[in-house]
C-alpha cells in the first residue's frame, strides 16, 4: 500500500510519558511509544522525533521558583535529553537503531546536532531523537518541532496529543466543542486556536509544512495517518 509521506517529524509533549502519575516517566508509556515509531520505522517511513520535558521540569515554571527564566529554559532543555535518552534506550531495547542528536554538546551521551548528519542518518533508517529544544532559551519543544521538521525537509509534523485533533473549545473542559477535520493556518490564527506556540505555528506557516494533530494513545493512528486517512485535524 502507498504511503503518503516518506519523512515525518512525531511531536511528543513530556507529559504524555508521564502516564497517570503526576511526574516522571511510566514505563508503560515508554514502551506504546517506542512500539507504534517501530512499526512506523519498519514500514520504510523515515522517522524524527522531538519530545518536550515537561514531566520533568519545565521552564515556564522557573520563575516561580526563584530560578531565573534563562536558566529554567536550559533546565528544561536537560529535561527533554533525559526523555530521549529513555526513548532511545525503549527503541534500541526493541531492535530500533537510533540516533539521539542534542541541540546542546554533550558528546558523552550524544551527537552534537548536524543537519546533514541528522538527513544522512534518516536516509539510512534510523530513528533521530532530536533533544535540547533549538539549545537556545526562550524556545519551546514546539519551535524546535517546527525548526527541525523544516531543516530536515519532513513532509508533515505529526503532533501527537491526549485528544483526537483541534477543536472550536477545550473539549475536555467544553463538551459543546466541534472538531475540525481540516483548518488553514489564518484561520487557527484568526480563532486564537492553540495548536503550538506562535513561533513554531508561524515557521510552518511560512515554509508550508503540514502539521497533523491527532490522539497518540490510540494505537492504530499513526500506520492510518501514513496511509492518508483522514486522523485527527490537518492544518495546512
Amino acid at each position: 500500500m502507498s504511503k503518503k509521506y516518506k519523512r515525518v517529524l512525531l511531536k511528543l509533549s513530556g507529559e504524555s510519558l508521564m502516564g497517570k502519575q503526576s511526574f516522571g516517566i511510566e514505563p508503560n508509556m515508554l514502551v506504546h511509544y517506542a512500539q507504534q515509531i517501530k512499526e512506523l520505522s519498519e514500514s520504510g517511513i523515515e522517522v524524527a522525533v522531538v519530545i518536550g520535558g515537561g514531566n520533568i521540569f519545565r521552564g515556564l515554571q522557573a520563575k516561580d521558583s526563584g530560578i531565573e527564566r534563562v536558566q529554567g529554559d536550559y533546565m528544561g532543555m536537560l529535561a527533554t535529553v533525559i526523555n530521549g535518552m529513555a526513548i532511545q534506550s525503549a527503541l534500541e531495547s526493541i531492535g530500533v537503531y537510533t540516533r539521539l542528536i542534542t541541540a546542546i554538546k554533550m558528546e558523552q551521551i550524544a551527537e552534537p546536532y548536524i543537519r546533514r548528519k541528522a538527513i544522512r542518518h534518516l536516509e539510512k533508517g534510523r530513528v533521530v531523537i532530536f533533544s535540547a529544544g533549538t539549545g537556545s532559551p526562550y524556545f519551546t519543544t514546539d519551535s524546535a518541532a517546527a525548526l527541525r521538521a523544516n531543516e530536515i525537509n519532513a513532509d508533515v509534523i505529526l503532533k501527537g496529543t491526549r485528544v483526537d485533533g483541534i477543536y472550536t473549545a477545550d473539549p475536555e473542559k467544553d463538551p459543546s466543542a466541534t472538531k475540525f477535520d481540516e483548518i488553514s493556518f489564518a484561520k487557527v490564527i484568526s480563532m486564537g486556536l492553540n495548536v503550538m506556540d506562535m513561533t513554531a505555528f508561524t515557521l510552518c506557516q511560512e515554509n508550508n509544512l503540514p502539521i497533523i494533530v491527532f490522539d497518540i494513545n490510540r494505537k492504530e493512528n499513526l500506520q492510518r495517518i501514513i496511509q492518508g486517512e483522514p486522523v485527527g485535524t490537518l492544518v495546512q
